[in-house]
């Protein structure tokens, strides 16, 4: 039987600069092993999101973070170990996967982009973010925690202020 999901959370974000509070606020309760799939349609807000963790985590707010699109990967060093922001979207399979270094990256923390195609090597212990249009600049993000994400996810505040 699958692990139980926590009650999702779900956040209207108003515009970019909320996405980026959002980062802000789920950086502090991220520690190696964590992965965080990060879901959505293009353009939703995914590398937005992802951008604004790595900035947040590595505590440099003007740190050059490109998609990882092309290059499928990107490493990140911080103070709390490595930060692997994998984009999945050009890849067939996860046996692709791991020829990135997805064995490595469970040693810090995964930001994972598609992770739909991680297919059995998607983490029973995770954080999904949904993220999904909800106007001209408006996103909707759903944040569902499983294993001991549940009780992380319960007890963080993501109200953060404009």
């Amino acid at each position: 039987m699958p692990d139980p999901a926590a009650p999702p959370r779900t956040l209207t974000l108003t515009d970019e600069a909320a996405t980026e509070r959002l980062a802000v606020a789920l950086a502090p309760a991220l520690v190696p092993g964590d992965v965080v799939a990060l879901a959505g349609d293009l353009g939703a807000g995914k590398t937005v999101l992802a951008r604004a963790l790595i900035r947040a985590l590595t505590g440099d707010p003007d740190e050059e973070v490109p998609s990882p699109t092309f290059t499928l990967v990107q490493s990140y060093d911080s103070g709390s170990g490595t930060i692997w922001h994998f984009d999945l979207y050009r890849l067939g399979g996860p046996d692709e996967v791991v020829e990135l270094g997805w064995d490595e990256a469970a040693a810090g923390i995964a930001l994972v982009e598609w992770p739909e195609r991680l297919g059995p090597l998607l983490p029973a212990t995770r954080l999904d973010v949904t993220l999904s249009l909800a106007g001209a600049e408006a996103r909707r993000a759903i944040l569902t925690g499983h294993g001991d994400w549940i009780a992380r996810l319960a007890g963080l505040s993501l109200e953060a202020p404009p």
